[in-house]
Protein backbone atom coordinates (compact mmCIF):
# COMPACT_ATOMS: atom_id res chain seq x y z
CA UNK A 1 0.00 0.00 0.00
CA UNK A 2 1.66 3.63 -1.19
CA UNK A 3 1.53 6.06 1.07
CA UNK A 4 -0.61 9.21 -0.21
CA UNK A 5 0.78 12.54 -0.48
CA UNK A 6 -0.49 15.34 1.36
CA UNK A 7 -2.38 18.10 -0.28
CA UNK A 8 -0.91 21.31 0.06
CA UNK A 9 -2.32 24.62 0.34
CA UNK A 10 -0.17 26.70 -1.22
CA UNK A 11 0.79 26.86 -4.98
CA UNK A 12 3.03 27.29 -7.83
CA UNK A 13 3.43 31.71 -7.81
CA UNK A 14 2.69 32.12 -4.62
CA UNK A 15 4.60 34.74 -2.32
CA UNK A 16 5.71 33.20 0.84
CA UNK A 17 8.13 34.25 3.54
CA UNK A 18 10.27 31.90 5.23
CA UNK A 19 9.72 30.97 8.69
CA UNK A 20 12.78 28.39 10.01
CA UNK A 21 15.99 27.65 8.25
CA UNK A 22 19.11 29.01 8.12
CA UNK A 23 17.30 32.28 5.06
CA UNK A 24 14.37 32.78 8.02
CA UNK A 25 12.76 35.96 7.35
CA UNK A 26 13.36 35.53 3.68
CA UNK A 27 10.81 36.51 1.11
CA UNK A 28 10.13 34.85 -2.46
CA UNK A 29 7.89 33.16 -5.31
CA UNK A 30 7.18 29.69 -5.43
CA UNK A 31 8.95 28.38 -8.48
CA UNK A 32 7.96 25.20 -8.26
CA UNK A 33 6.10 22.56 -5.78
CA UNK A 34 7.02 19.22 -4.58
CA UNK A 35 4.01 16.99 -3.41
CA UNK A 36 4.76 13.74 -3.07
CA UNK A 37 7.92 14.87 -0.50
CA UNK A 38 6.02 17.93 1.24
CA UNK A 39 8.34 20.40 -0.36
CA UNK A 40 8.34 23.40 -2.37
CA UNK A 41 11.39 25.59 -4.12
CA UNK A 42 11.16 29.01 -3.38
CA UNK A 43 12.80 31.58 -6.07
CA UNK A 44 16.49 32.89 -4.20
CA UNK A 45 15.69 30.82 -1.09
CA UNK A 46 18.08 28.01 0.22
CA UNK A 47 20.79 28.24 -2.35
CA UNK A 48 23.42 25.82 -2.70
CA UNK A 49 26.60 25.78 -4.71
CA UNK A 50 26.58 22.52 -7.38
CA UNK A 51 29.68 21.62 -9.59
CA UNK A 52 27.83 21.37 -13.21
CA UNK A 53 29.91 19.42 -16.18
CA UNK A 54 29.55 20.84 -19.61
CA UNK A 55 27.09 19.21 -21.66
CA UNK A 56 25.03 19.95 -24.89
CA UNK A 57 22.32 20.90 -23.00
CA UNK A 58 24.14 23.46 -20.44
CA UNK A 59 27.22 24.21 -23.02
CA UNK A 60 28.79 26.31 -19.71
CA UNK A 61 30.52 23.69 -17.17
CA UNK A 62 31.20 25.29 -13.51
CA UNK A 63 30.12 26.19 -10.39
CA UNK A 64 26.45 27.15 -10.08
CA UNK A 65 23.44 28.24 -7.38
CA UNK A 66 20.87 26.18 -7.54
CA UNK A 67 17.36 26.51 -5.56
CA UNK A 68 16.99 23.19 -3.04
CA UNK A 69 13.70 22.49 -1.67
CA UNK A 70 12.27 23.86 1.92
CA UNK A 71 9.74 21.83 3.40
CA UNK A 72 6.39 23.99 3.08
CA UNK A 73 5.80 23.61 6.97
CA UNK A 74 9.24 26.18 6.79
CA UNK A 75 7.01 28.68 4.59
CA UNK A 76 4.13 31.07 5.00
CA UNK A 77 1.80 32.72 2.51
CA UNK A 78 1.91 36.26 2.42
CA UNK A 79 -1.31 38.34 2.36
CA UNK A 80 -1.46 41.33 0.35
CA UNK A 81 -3.82 42.78 3.14
CA UNK A 82 -1.92 41.86 6.70
CA UNK A 83 1.51 40.00 5.91
CA UNK A 84 1.94 36.81 6.98
CA UNK A 85 -0.85 33.92 7.26
CA UNK A 86 -2.34 30.65 6.87
CA UNK A 87 -4.56 29.39 3.90
CA UNK A 88 -7.94 28.64 4.63
CA UNK A 89 -10.94 27.75 2.06
CA UNK A 90 -14.41 29.25 1.54
CA UNK A 91 -17.30 27.66 -0.93
CA UNK A 92 -18.50 30.08 -3.12
CA UNK A 93 -21.66 28.93 -5.30
CA UNK A 94 -19.65 25.52 -5.55
CA UNK A 95 -16.56 26.84 -5.98
CA UNK A 96 -13.63 26.52 -3.55
CA UNK A 97 -11.64 29.79 -2.60
CA UNK A 98 -8.27 29.90 -1.44
CA UNK A 99 -8.56 32.85 1.44
CA UNK A 100 -6.43 34.63 4.16
CA UNK A 101 -7.18 32.82 7.84
CA UNK A 102 -6.02 36.42 9.66
CA UNK A 103 -8.15 38.92 7.31
CA UNK A 104 -10.45 36.78 5.49
CA UNK A 105 -9.72 38.07 2.02
CA UNK A 106 -9.36 36.24 -1.24
CA UNK A 107 -5.78 34.82 -2.68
Amino acid sequence: MGEQAPKLKIRKGDRVVVLAGKDIGKEGEITRVLPERGMVIVDGVNMAKRHQRATKATSQGGIIDKDMPIPVSNVAIVCSGCGKSRVGYRIEGGDKVRVCKKCGKDL
